[in-house]
């Protein structure tokens, strides 16, 4: 049954995303519609990464998993390489959760 929902869910995600290119063809979007697309993607990163980091059974948790972010953040905002900011935040997030 599990694997049923997985294929539905899939097929249907894939015919959502398709129905936009095929329904609008070479038209150009209003600009009001482009500036949201453009907008959309990062919110939604921004959100799933605060969910993701501090929330746990319908409460907020602040643990080490918030020091890493933070970490990780400033690692990115002194302009490190990716690897470098995964690193830093994992070994922040680690460090704390050893003491």
């Amino acid at each position: 049954m599990t694997w049923l929902v997985i294929g539905v869910v899939g097929a249907v995600t894939i015919a959502f995303k398709a129905s936009g290119p095929v329904l609008f063809g070479r038209r150009e979007l209003p600009p009001r519609a482009l500036a949201l697309v453009e907008v959309l993607a990062p919110a939604m990163l921004a959100a799933l990464v605060v969910t993701q980091t501090v929330g746990a059974d319908r409460s907020v948790v602040l643990d080490e998993r918030l020091a890493g972010v933070v970490a990780g953040g400033a690692a990115i905002w002194l302009r490190a390489p990716l690897v470098a900011v995964m690193i830093v935040a994992a070994a922040v997030a680690a460090a704390i959760r050893l003491f």
